[in-house]
């Protein structure tokens, strides 16, 4: 008798788990399809590296010399109160601060170094990038003139 309650048993189990796994190979009814949906009137994010700050205008790209930069560099350039302002995007990591100085400028050209100043001790930094925007006031307003682009790398 004992063992015929074995072996019933077992059997049963034998079903009840072929049923469990049959189950997940075939469910009778799909799992629930997640879905999102946005308001109609909403814009996408916009890029900050990409995208000129609101009321900025962005400066032509024919108007921008940035071959002195290295490759991956962003480049975004625009200006702000009637041209007076200049601003860029600039890059800066881990410890890293960026800045941008006007290195020079007359009535062809203004000339813009974006800086990062890393400290002079060495310190645990953490490994991010990071594209800030940073604007620099000019004598006169841009209209026409070409901005060239350079970078460098200081220590505090």
């Amino acid at each position: 008798m004992r063992r015929l309650g074995t072996v019933v048993g077992a059997g049963v189990l034998l079903l009840l788990t072929a049923a469990c796994a049959n189950q997940q190979e075939n469910p009778t009814t799909p799992p629930p399809t997640p879905t999102t949906t946005a308001p109609a009137d909403t814009e996408p994010a916009r890029q900050p590296a990409r995208t000129p700050p609101a009321g900025g205008e962005r400066v032509a790209p024919q108007q921008i010399d940035a071959t002195a930069l290295p490759k991956g560099y962003p480049v975004m350039v625009w200006t702000e109160d009637d041209g007076r302002t200049l601003g860029v995007v600039t890059q800066e990591g881990g410890c890293g601060k960026a800045s941008v100085e006007v290195s020079s400028q007359d009535s062809a050209r203004v000339a813009v170094t974006m800086v990062e100043t890393v400290p002079s001790d060495p310190a645990p930094c953490t490994m991010d990038l990071r594209y800030p925007k940073v604007t620099t006031e000019l004598d006169q307003p841009l209209d026409q003139r070409t901005v060239v682009l350079t970078n460098e790398q200081r220590k505090s």
